[in-house]
């Protein structure tokens, strides 16, 4: 059965009289997690929640198979006409209704609704506003299975770094070559064997190649391993089931017994960054201040740029963090960068934490963990990275 107290509490309390989710081919991944699993459609189907009441759920006569089983009131129709008085009627005493899109697309993650659709809902007589924190709230939010899960990924996920940094000393030491997608095939071999998944291979990243954040090493032409390299290997993994969260980290080597001065000095840069910010997060938690993605984003983004390095960090600093399918969850980002991400990063949700500075002979990416507990604030999931791993003695 589909729990949407979270989302009719939300809906409440912001003065909302329904979220109706709209999915046409799979464009709406909101529509399939709040369901809790994902098959193929062909037809358009909403998911009307109203602030009190019952869930509806609308979907063409011919995919009433694909939508049985929700716990959801199942509806049909079988031409547009249809269509059109079911939403007006659905619709007809509400006056604000949310949606996923975000008022000039500034929020791209939460824009799944094409302006064609907003056209036709708008039609109804309501104002439409942005889902963009209600579906956080109601999604990106973790449950005790969903926290456990995530903890166990990432302790399995810690295991395979550790193996695949041994392998490459081992190939080093013996003379034996293992190229960028060698180690990753071995990566995702490990996954395999300790039943974890994952949505697409890590990034194994050799010298130049790590100043592409991301890098994706191929089957054909990917270098060997050699002394004197630098390596990056970004890997993420989850444990499978719809509640499951994925563990997410990135470390950095290099086949030497010491890194060069200009590689300490980046990623102590980056290590520097990515311990500010869980600094400002947990003052802010101890101050009972509320923060919005866009803001931790600025924390590291600042101080790199004091560096002179604010040029080469080209991403945002962190990705959320959810139950889901995909590494990139549904809640807030820590980005001003991409986008101006306004939502704040609730209790009882997680994120990435990844500043990184690429240049064009190497780069330098640090990513931990975070999980903002309700009761302690934000607590790191997974361990930082205090020093460059040395893969030769």
């Amino acid at each position: 059965m589909l729990d949407l107290s979270a989302a009719q509490r939300f809906l409440r309390d912001q003065n909302l009289h329904a979220w109706l989710v709209c999915d046409f081919r799979n464009n709406n991944p909101v529509m399939w997690q709040l369901l809790g699993f994902q098959k193929p459609t062909t037809r358009r189907a909403f998911l009307l929640i109203p602030a009190e009441g019952p869930a509806r759920l609308l979907a063409h006569v011919i995919e009433q198979g694909v939508f049985a089983g929700t716990g959801v009131a199942l509806e049909s129709y079988t031409g547009w006409q249809q269509l059109h008085a079911w939403l007006q009627a659905a619709l007809s005493r509400c006056r604000r209704v949310a949606l996923e899109y975000s008022p000039g697309g500034a929020l791209p993650i939460t824009s799944w609704v094409d302006g064609g659709t907003l056209d036709l809902v708008r039609s109804c007589g309501v104002e439409v506003v942005s889902s963009a924190d209600l579906y956080q709230t109601a999604l990106a939010t973790w449950s005790p299975e969903a926290l456990a899960s995530h903890l166990d990924a990432c302790r399995q996920v810690i295991k395979v770094r550790d193996a695949a940094f041994a392998h490459l000393t081992q190939c080093l030491e013996q003379g034996r070559s293992c190229t960028e997608y060698e180690l990753q095939q071995f990566i995702l071999a490990d996954f395999a064997r300790r039943g974890l998944e994952t949505d697409h291979g890590p990034i194994v990243a050799f010298n130049a190649h790590s100043g592409d954040p991301h890098y994706e090493p191929q089957d054909q032409g990917s270098p060997s391993i050699a002394r004197g390299d630098w390596v990056l290997i970004d890997l993420w993994a989850r444990h499978p089931g719809p509640q499951s969260v994925y563990g997410d980290i990135t470390w950095v080597a290099c086949a030497t017994p010491h890194p060069t001065a200009e590689q300490q000095r980046i990623f102590d840069m980056v290590k520097e960054a990515c311990d500010l910010v869980v600094a400002h997060l947990r003052d802010c938690w101890g101050r009972g201040k509320p923060v919005q993605g866009w803001e931790a984003d600025r924390i590291a983004r600042d101080f790199i740029s004091k560096t002179g390095y604010g040029d080469r960090f080209l991403h945002r600093t962190g990705h959320s963090l959810g139950p889901g399918r995909a590494v990139h969850g549904l809640g807030a980002n820590l980005d001003d960068l991409e986008s101006h991400d306004t939502r704040q990063l609730l209790p009882g949700t997680g994120f990435s934490v990844e500043p990184g500075i690429y240049l064009p002979h190497f780069g330098v990416r640090l990513e931990i963990n975070v999980y903002v507990d309700p009761a302690k604030g934000p607590q790191a999931t997974t361990p930082s990275q205090e020093e460059i791993v040395r893969l030769i003695p």
